[in-house]
């Protein structure tokens, strides 16, 4: 195809084309077609262009993948120039005893990641109590992304991040791996390759604000703490899944049947499950039940799509499977205009619905489940199959600080994300007490509010800009069958805010183009 595009630019004065084979005194093998009717350069028709995308399309992955194992091998310690090498401030670890230890690591032939890393966390040790100019409190993708946007305009500020774990997670896709439509091993990512040049990451854990000191205290070892000073801080912990909320679900979880895509070690057990009830015949149908817990939690249409796909495959396999879906809340979804094509989809498989229906027991070795209704009655269900989504509140250094309100989460200007009592603080993500959808898309479009009004507060007060203001932006692409996606575009009161024409993707129908979107761009761009 490179070719034939190639041979398809002229000269401008170089007269009319001729064939190649007539040049070399050969046959043509086909009429010749005059493809210069403008001057200049000149284009195949762009049907024959579309007709030849499914054909680029092998080369096109081939190159992608390419590329994603090479960023893949610049990892730290191997010596490659790459992000993967300046993912944070590590200072030049000169003393005798890092000196031991780096020839140690050679001579065992260990990465010197290991090394970097406890390096990169002695380098920012808190027992001088640094004063950093901004403070990120978590690692997901609201504080990696303003980390970033931070580093791009501002560069000279001192920046921490305050992230304990050293591992990231794509869980957008954690529904895909249950229904064996993606790779679970891909949805992990190592945290230090993912944190931008020159942020200091301080891998300890965040224990509790002092918001009037423009302090935070961190966990040491042995049950100790230590200070953490700033100028601006921003709040970004995500939630808290509460297992222990219900009772015997921790000891029982990723086996006896019972099992969550909101958990990286049970999403695999999710596909096992649905293929072990696939292999059902005859006999009494096997019974699978969907749980949904009460507001908020992440992407509210999660516990759908654990339904979809699973009952997708069934129907793919012939398997009949008594399908049941017990939800806290009252309605099937949350926005009225996408509600009849999901209810169109829940008649399809056959799926019994339960509204009203608080799971508060499991009893895995009985397959047994007990729901609380609305009214207060307790109310047990058997099963083969029960995919959970527990309870989610914000972490506890949240809730229990001042910067909590009444519900636990950060209290924030809806529109500004700033604190509403001290305006040197700033909140994005799931944490945040605004009423919009706890989404990773609604973490990507706070990102830039958040920085741009935090970096107005440091310029002079004559060159201050406006406000940005956040527009409640929020998406759940939601995955009605393996290969169709709605995606379901909305922001303040269920106003729908398509990001493509109708044409194109109909955000209230299901579309393959939107199962593309999700399924192979959405990853990458991440």
């Amino acid at each position: 195809h490179v070719h034939r595009y190639a041979s398809c630019v002229r000269p401008p004065d170089s007269g009319p084309r001729v064939p190649s084979s007539a040049r070399r005194g050969e046959p043509s093998a086909r009429p010749a077609r005059s493809l210069a009717r403008l001057p200049g350069v000149t284009r195949l028709p762009l049907q024959s262009f579309l007709m030849s995308l499914p054909r680029l399309w092998p080369r096109l992955r081939f190159t992608l993948d390419w590329y994603r194992r090479l960023r893949e091998r610049r990892r730290p310690g191997r010596g490659l120039p790459g992000r993967g090498r300046r993912h944070c401030c590590v200072r030049q670890n000169s003393s005798p005893t890092g000196r031991a230890e780096m020839v140690a690591c050679r001579a065992a032939r260990r990465p010197l990641s290991s090394l970097a890393c406890h390096s990169a966390r002695r380098s920012v040790s808190t027992s001088a109590a640094p004063i950093y100019d901004v403070a990120v409190v978590g690692g997901g993708a609201a504080g990696l992304s303003i980390c970033a946007l931070l580093r791009k305009k501002a560069p000279d500020l001192r920046i921490g991040l305050i992230e304990p774990s050293g591992t990231h997670y794509y869980q957008p896709a954690w529904t895909l791996v249950g229904g064996r439509a993606f790779d679970a091993a891909q949805t992990r990512a190592d945290m230090a390759s993912l944190i931008p040049e020159q942020v200091e990451w301080i891998q300890k854990e965040a224990l509790e604000f002092v918001p009037e000191k423009n302090e935070l205290r961190l966990r040491e070892e042995e049950g100790k703490s230590s200070p953490l000073r700033y100028k601006r801080l921003v709040v970004a912990p995500g939630l808290e899944l509460d297992w222990g909320a219900i009772e015997g679900l921790e000891p029982t979880l990723g086996r006896n049947g019972v099992t969550s895509n909101y958990d990286f070690s049970s999403c695999q057990y999710t596909a096992e499950l649905v293929e072990q009830l696939s292999a059902t015949a005859g006999g009494r149908r096997p019974r699978a039940i969907f749980t949904q817990p009460p507001m908020p939690i992440k992407c509210a249409g999660a516990p759908q799509k654990a339904l979809y796909l699973s009952a997708h495959a069934w129907e793919s396999a012939g398997a009949a499977v008594d399908l049941t879906f017990c939800s806290a809340g009252p309605a099937l979804f949350g926005v009225k205009e996408f509600v009849p094509t999901l209810q169109g989809y829940m008649d399809r498989y056959g799926a019994t619905e339960c509204y009203g229906h608080t799971l508060v027991a499991v009893d895995g070795q009985a397959r047994r489940a007990k729901f609380q209704t609305a009214d207060g009655q307790l109310v047990e269900k058997e099963f083969e199959m029960l995919h959970v989504v527990p309870p989610m509140r914000a972490p506890r250094c949240v809730r229990e600080s001042p910067l909590a309100d009444a519900t636990g989460f950060v209290a924030v200007e809806h529109d500004t994300l700033r604190h509403v009592d001290f305006e040197n603080v700033f909140a994005a993500g799931d944490c945040v007490s605004a009423p919009n959808a706890k989404t990773m898309a609604a973490a990507r479009k706070q990102a830039p509010v958040v920085v741009h009004n935090l970096l107005q507060d440091l310029a002079p007060a004559a060159a201050r800009p406006t406000e940005a203001v956040y527009d409640g932006y929020g998406a759940c692409p939601l995955t009605v069958e393996k290969g169709k996606v709605v995606l379901a575009e909305f922001g303040w009161g269920g106003q729908l805010m398509p990001s493509f024409p109708g044409w194109l993707i109909k955000n209230t129908a299901p579309s393959r183009l939107a199962w593309a979107f999700k399924r192979h761009a959405l990853p990458w761009f991440y």
